[in-house]
């Protein structure tokens, strides 16, 4: 009997696990005209995210360290998202997003550094960012550039 009770549970634990990741996910557009959109008609800035996917250990240990934390969760509610990613393996991305992403690239992160958080408000004008990341666990200023713009 315990034995049924646990391939039944087991199951339901996961598949409410993968729920709430795939919602978390889903705070992040992809698409810059959208969250521009959605940034007017919400009245908020949009935190556009410069990564390197499948290259940049910086970026990699940011997701862990930042986005993956409480406080950004809580923060992130005070802002549309925007995902941009610039990775070297091309098949991660339709040849319309990487030509997407690329436009924004050459407007928004011309020092061309990753990971980069850039602030911008919803007509698309810069307001502030914050580049790089030392892969400390030490993300208080990125906080802070969240918490300026909110």
């Amino acid at each position: 009997m315990k034995s049924i009770f646990f391939l039944i549970l087991v199951p339901l634990f996961f598949n409410a696990q993968i729920h709430t990741d795939v919602e978390r996910e889903s705070k992040w557009l992809t698409d810059f005209d959208k969250a521009l959109k959605l940034a007017t008609k919400e009245e908020k800035n949009v935190m556009v995210y410069f990564t390197g996917s499948d290259w940049c250990p910086p970026c990699k240990k940011l997701k862990t360290d930042l986005f993956d934390s409480e406080a950004f969760n809580e923060l992130s509610d005070d802002y549309i998202l925007l995902y941009v990613d610039m990775p070297r393996n091309k098949d991660l991305l339709t040849p319309g997003q990487i030509q997407h992403n690329n436009t924004l690239f050459k407007k928004y992160n011309k020092k061309g550094v990753f990971p980069l958080i850039k602030i911008v408000n919803a007509k698309g004008n810069e307001l502030d960012e914050y580049s790089g990341y030392s892969m400390n666990g030490e993300i208080s200023y990125h906080l802070n550039l969240l918490n300026k713009y909110k």
